[in-house]
């Protein structure tokens, strides 16, 4: 396949990147910053662009098979994620292409209380409230979304880097616990369970999650 990862310097994207390569499909890596472009995996082209802009999204993704959004903004400007996810959907509607968009957890059901895990202590806390406010707010984007064909990957409660498996369990709109109640997997899982469904698209204009 011929992808279009938009936020390819990310930690997220980086493994996304480098997953997509290994698989053997043609990657076209998008950031903000040219510098930090340079260090990805041989024989991925590398553009400038702002997934802020729909105009940036369209043209970089004009043609491909898929574009994947990883972006995350730094602390401080969590509101700017709303922003992306709208650009991102509107690009995509614009040129037809399949978004894939890496989200939060936050929106997710907690088993067993009928609250969200934006709310729950136990999955986010005070320090990453915002991220997940607007991780939510991103969500929300997408279900209003009409004219884009996407898909919306939630991690886990706890998403860090790790090692490479291969394995992970998928799940709907309920975060996954494990049998000691713990919500996590590794960034290289989190892209094997991106990229498999970019390969095989099993939730279309839906979201799923992923975990151990």
């Amino acid at each position: 396949m011929r992808i279009t990862v938009f936020g390819a310097t990310g930690n997220v994207g980086r493994r996304v990147v480098a997953e997509a390569v290994e698989r053997g499909h043609e990657v076209t890596a998008v950031g903000r910053d040219p510098a930090r472009l340079a260090d990805l995996p041989a024989g991925v082209e590398t553009r400038s662009g702002d997934a802020a802009r729909a105009d940036d999204v369209a043209e970089l993704s004009a043609g491909r098979d898929l574009a994947i959004g990883a972006t995350r903004p730094p602390a401080g400007q969590e509101g700017t994620l709303v922003t992306m996810a709208e650009a991102l959907l509107a690009g995509a509607a614009r040129t037809g292409v399949r978004l894939l968009l890496v989200g939060g957890a936050a929106s997710l059901r907690v088993p067993d209380t009928g609250g969200l895990a934006v709310d729950d202590p136990r999955y986010v806390g005070a320090a990453w409230r915002d991220i997940a406010l607007a991780c939510c707010a991103q969500f929300e984007a997408c279900r209003k979304e009409t004219g884009a064909d996407w898909t919306y990957l939630s991690p886990p409660a706890l998403l860090e880097p790790g090692d490479r498996t291969g394995r992970y369990r998928l799940g709907g709109d309920e975060i996954l616990l494990d049998g000691d109640g713990r919500s996590r997997i590794s960034m290289e899982d989190f892209a094997v369970a991106l990229l498999d469904e970019a390969e095989r698209p099993r939730h279309r204009g839906a979201r799923f999650t992923v975990a151990y």
